[in-house]
């Protein structure tokens, strides 16, 4: 069995790791794996698990990555996929309308995975158009039905939560003393503080900006709470990054904030840090660092609505706070402060890595009439 999936490109981010686990566990069942996209620098690991890498720039918003169908069309018919497995929207378009040019006996089964909440319209609706669609929660699957009635049906969409590798994230994990040294003599303002870690790129929907009224009230109550924020600032979103420090300065809270900046230990900054946070102002269709920290025994109090939400219903329900509710996510870690939550563990399935790569590779099969 050959899978061929197509993504934008192959940074860092929650779709190629998805991809790039697939491929890893894809690999070692003996299925064959090609990823096409434009590159990146995670290409050498989808090539170290036994995957193949092909460059086709598919993924820009742009009238001329339609000019890559034609190409695609060959690209196809050479490799003779099983299943054409999409995951993002201007690959799939270019994906989906190739297909449409090869005749139909000859066409790879598609497979679609919505891993985030788009914005619902025409352009969206490709990813409701596979011959399967991959849920990655069971509020995307809600979200799938009601914005996409008639679309796709019911029982041809397959909820398989992404996932932790408990192998790597579990509750008796701890840093290397020489990596703590380094940490703590890299952010000595740490000492002593009640550590808040809000992972995630900067961009307004992570929610940073609440970081403003929930640091000012949990100091009114004399906590020493501090702000880690971790993650990149891509290049465009200077300005929101400004927009936030300029914020914390206005609140007299800068000593109270550390930017780490994009960091590829959050394992290990997930440990040393008192709380995880999940603020973001739109639910996330998963979160996969939330569930990375829970399965290292740590706590996370996020918002209630989307993945998340459902994540701390199953292992941590005491750190579900209203959505956008400032006052109550300080008040729940005012309460943490003096008493730590532990999660619910061990994480079970469906979300442990072989739960995710299993699921995968059963719906392959079935979609393309192959026994177990």
């Amino acid at each position: 069995m050959k899978i061929m999936h197509l993504l934008p490109s192959l940074s860092s981010g929650g779709v190629e790791q998805v991809v790039l686990e697939l491929c890893e566990g894809l690999c070692e069942r003996g299925v064959e794996c090609v990823v096409v996209s434009a590159g990146g620098p995670m290409v050498s690991a989808i090539e170290a698990t036994g995957a193949r890498h092909i460059t086709r720039p598919i993924g820009r918003k742009s009238i001329r990555t339609f000019m890559q169908v034609g190409k695609m069309v060959r690209l196809i018919k050479e490799e003779k996929p099983d299943v054409l497995h999409l995951h993002s929207r201007v690959p799939a378009w270019v994906g989906y309308l190739a297909c449409k040019r090869i005749k139909p006996h000859m066409r790879p089964k598609v497979i679609t995975t919505f891993h985030g909440f788009h914005s619902v319209n025409f352009y969206s609706a490709i990813m409701a158009s596979g011959d399967r669609v991959i849920a990655v929660s069971d509020c995307m699957k809600e979200h799938i039905l009601q914005n996409y009635p008639g679309k796709v049906l019911p029982d041809h969409i397959c909820v398989i939560p992404n996932s932790v590798n408990t192998e790597q994230n579990f509750p008796g994990y701890r840093p290397s003393a020489e990596w703590l040294k380094e940490w703590r003599s890299t952010y000595p303002e740490l000492e002593g503080k009640y550590t808040l870690c809000l992972p995630g790129r900067i961009t307004r929907i992570k929610g940073a900006a609440h970081l403003v009224p929930i640091l000012s009230k949990l100091h009114e109550r004399g906590i020493p709470a501090h702000a880690v924020i971790v993650g990149e600032t891509k290049k465009g979103k200077e300005a929101i990054r400004q927009e936030l420090v300029e914020a914390f300065e206005q609140a007299g809270l800068t000593p109270h904030v550390t930017w780490t900046g994009h960091r590829t230990d959050l394992r290990d900054v997930l440990c040393v840090c008192d709380v995880t946070l999940s603020l973001t102002l739109q639910p996330e269709s998963f979160g996969k660092t939330t569930l990375e920290a829970l399965a290292l025994g740590r706590p996370v109090a996020g918002y209630e609505h989307g993945g998340v939400g459902e994540q701390l219903n199953v292992f941590l329900p005491s750190g579900r706070v209203p959505t956008n509710d400032t006052a109550a996510m300080a008040d729940r870690l005012a309460e943490w402060y003096t008493s730590t939550p532990e999660p619910r563990l061990p994480v079970g399935a469906p979300y442990r890595r072989e739960d995710m790569i299993e699921a995968h590779v059963r719906l392959y099969r079935e979609i393309c009439s192959i026994e177990a």
